[in-house]
């Protein structure tokens, strides 16, 4: 398929595709007059990276970690890494739950502030 069916497909721009095959996450095929085709396994390839991406991965991690992902081929290094990636999203949601209950104590001060007309109560644990 052509470059423009499988950002159709997939949901991404062709920009976005042509810097997935720049870092080689993607690759295709290239016609006599230069056009790029894709297989029918790049749609479920996108959907992968796609994913990879929104789990805050960077592109560098991606192109280490799908052929296992895509080729169901695993190494102990391989195990290791994704190990790693899991542990820093770990990390990242335990921040970001942290942020919530410091947004939700706000949200409580300025309910009550709304309600009572007393002053907000200024957080000191940031």
């Amino acid at each position: 398929m052509r470059i423009g069916e499988l950002a159709r497909r997939t949901g991404v721009t062709t920009r976005a595709l042509r810097y997935y095959e720049e870092q080689a996450l993607l690759t295709s095929e290239r016609s006599g007059s230069g056009q790029r085709h894709y297989a029918e396994a790049a749609v479920d390839r996108i959907r992968v990276i796609r994913q990879l991406y929104a789990a805050g991965l960077s592109s560098k991690a991606i192109a280490e970690l799908t052929p296992c992902v895509v080729d169901g081929k695993a190494t102990p290094e391989l195990l290791q890494r994704l190990a790693v990636e899991r542990d820093h999203l770990d990390r990242h949601i335990a921040g970001l739950a942290q942020t919530r209950d410091r947004l939700d104590s706000v949200i409580a001060g300025a309910s009550s502030n709304m309600r009572t007309g007393t002053t907000c109560r200024r957080d000191t644990t940031a």
